[in-house]
């Protein structure tokens, strides 16, 4: 793999960003509940993209053995630091590989792989677990497919009507807000529709495509629509919960406000390769 390909996995961002994640409470205790739930005792885990390698701690409380692969050797050595810093660091190995092309020396149960962002633009998530399966199978073919955390992704995306106006400033540009609160520079004019979603452990294609009707429940200007990306972190096999995480919602502006009214029907087109440039998110609409 070229080094300007690896470089867009987002993998050589600046380190300060890396220990933000850590103050994300929602996604450490939703990664932690499931990598607990798919742990086994005395399991074998492998994580891709581990970073500051704290999504292995949490599979360290419980496997025997962590293989935790990190291409930026930046966070190689932050990662092997902190480790030795926390219980059980002591069996997780960082390796310094590339993910797209590393393989286990054994056999794992879990693979963890957060290289994830909304819309599934700009990381590389699809292609990568895509990759590790291909090669997993031929290196362990008498062996079953690991579980991954994330097992699945659903994504939707909303009409909405957004102040674009800052301060006195017009600027329709490309926002991002938190899933866990209401922003009040959105007014929503219709429900989230589905528009793609899969389960990592299922034959799956690489790109985001669908055509599709959203519905206007409120009248207003529809000048941009949110993208809404739920990550399905683990499935309980008894009780069939899931436990999920939320990307930040994506506020993509429209070229062009359209007035709409409530009842309406809009056809909108999607059509993007995953892990591309957030430019690549251009949805086409028709009244």
């Amino acid at each position: 793999m070229a080094q300007n390909d690896t470089r867009e996995l987002g993998q050589f961002i600046p380190l300060h960003y890396h220990y933000e994640m850590l103050y994300d409470r929602v996604r450490m205790a939703g990664f932690r509940a499931a990598l607990n739930q798919a742990v086994k005792p005395g399991a074998t885990v492998l994580e891709l993209g581990s970073g500051t390698g704290v999504l292995s701690f949490f599979a360290a409380e419980k496997a025997r053995k962590v293989y935790s692969v990190e291409f930026n050797p930046e966070l190689v050595e932050e990662a092997r630091r902190l480790l030795k810093l926390n219980n059980h660091g002591d069996r997780v190995e960082v390796i310094h590989a590339d993910a797209f092309e590393y393989i286990p020396p054994e056999p794992v149960d879990v693979v963890v792989c957060e290289m994830l962002h909304v819309g599934l633009l700009r990381e590389k998530q699809l292609e990568m677990i895509d990759a590790f399966k291909k090669r997993y199978a031929r290196s362990f073919k008498d062996h079953p497919m690991p579980t991954f955390v994330p097992t699945a992704v659903v994504q939707a995306i909303q009409p909405v009507q957004h102040d674009f106006v800052f301060n006195g400033f017009y600027a329709p540009i490309i926002m991002f807000q938190s899933p866990y609160g209401v922003d009040p520079r959105t007014t929503t004019l219709g429900d989230p529709v589905l528009y793609h979603q899969l389960l990592y452990d299922q034959p799956y294609g690489l790109s985001c495509e669908w055509r599709g009707s959203v519905h206007i429940t409120v009248p207003g200007t529809l000048n941009a629509l949110r993208v809404i990306t739920k990550n399905i972190l683990a499935i309980d096999p008894e009780t069939q919960a899931n436990t999920d995480w939320y990307n930040q919602y994506l506020i993509k502006p429209l070229e062009q406000e359209i007035e709409v009214r409530a009842g309406q029907c809009i056809t909108v087109s999607l059509d993007y390769p995953s892990g591309a440039p957030i430019s690549a998110f251009c949805p086409a609409i028709t009244l």
